[in-house]
């Protein structure tokens, strides 16, 4: 893999990273550590913040201490989570307590009309609902990394705000509590989940029944989509996760530690997908998003991740 560049057809390269040493394994596999990717190892060594002492930037050179180049003590992060405002703050409250709310009553109302001959039908739109929200996640987080800047009226500070800090204190993400951490995905399902409550509440039982395959799978992107940045927070938190958080993570149905870190080597353009993570090889491996970033730059001029890296250079 190392200094191979671009490989073509089934050459594919699976490597082991592990957190702190960023080791990388050309050719092999570990069963719950190996992950495809094009970074050489000198790139991830080089170009991605240690995280084997999580809320920390120990493991730097001398030059760093003055000017670290990621952590809590970065200058542009420091300033991006002073810009976390008490509005934002209610912001989320609300929309934590009412996601929540309909999730369980949309639950409820779910298990009310369960039959058993629809279980086919309902598994196979939940892992849709999965891969969907897997591709949400990916397509929300490269937007937001890429184009626009704090300055923005409204999204700046209020949304692309976390993206940008996030680059540069990767584990600034494990020190924020379930609302913060969570507030504006969970914001993201309001309306299909009452969407789905008002049908239940005012459609005929026949016409439930006709379209449960249909709020099978909006359920479980709305759920997803709801739990995408806790996931994420989980792929960032390499001490004291419940074991079956780490289970989910070694079987891949979620976000795994190891494959998240991919995308934190700089300049953060590839491995967007954070709720599961499985369309992030096969979108790399189709250049998805630099052929979008293309046509984004020739149509608009706008630079891919120009915010993005004026925020990392303000180091004092």
């Amino acid at each position: 893999m190392a200094g191979a560049g671009r490989r073509s057809g089934c050459e594919w390269c699976w490597g082991v990273v592990v957190c702190g040493n960023a080791v990388v394994q050309s050719g092999t596999m570990d069963e719950t550590e190996g992950f495809p990717s094009e970074k050489s190892q000198n790139e991830i060594l080089r170009n991605s913040m240690p995280e084997g002492d999580p809320n920390s930037n120990t493991d730097i050179t001398k030059e760093e201490e003055n000017k670290p180049r990621w952590g809590p003590n970065h200058k542009g992060a420091k300033e991006l989570a002073n810009l976390y405002t008490s509005g934002k703050r209610l912001q989320e409250v609300v929309c934590v307590w009412l996601g929540l709310g309909l999730m369980a009553t949309n639950l409820l109302l779910m298990m009310r009309y369960l039959r058993l001959e629809a279980a086919p039908s309902m598994v196979l739109c939940a892992l849709l609902g999965m891969v969907t929200a897997d591709f949400a996640s990916g397509l929300v987080h490269w937007g937001a990394d890429t184009w626009g800047s704090i300055d923005m009226p409204i999204l700046g500070k209020n949304f692309l705000r976390p993206f940008r800090e996030h680059h540069i204190d990767p584990t600034s993400i494990t020190r924020h509590d379930f609302v913060q951490t969570n507030g504006d995905n969970i914001a993201l399902t309001l309306l299909p989940l009452f969407c789905m409550s008002y049908d239940f509440a005012t459609l005929p039982e026949p016409q439930i029944y006709a379209n449960y395959a249909w709020y099978s799978y909006l359920y479980l992107l709305a759920v997803f989509v709801a739990l995408t940045n806790q996931i994420h927070k989980w792929s960032h938190t390499y001490f004291g996760l419940p074991w079956y958080v780490t289970l989910l993570q070694d079987c891949r149905v979620i976000l795994p530690r190891r494959h998240h870190r991919i995308h934190h080597v700089a300049p953060h353009e590839t491995y967007y997908c954070i709720t599961t993570g499985w369309l992030d090889w096969p979108l790399e491996r189709l250049g998805f998003w630099a052929r979008l970033e293309a046509v984004i730059q020739r149509l608009t001029g706008a630079v891919p991740r120009d915010d993005d890296m004026r925020w990392a250079q303000r180091r004092t």
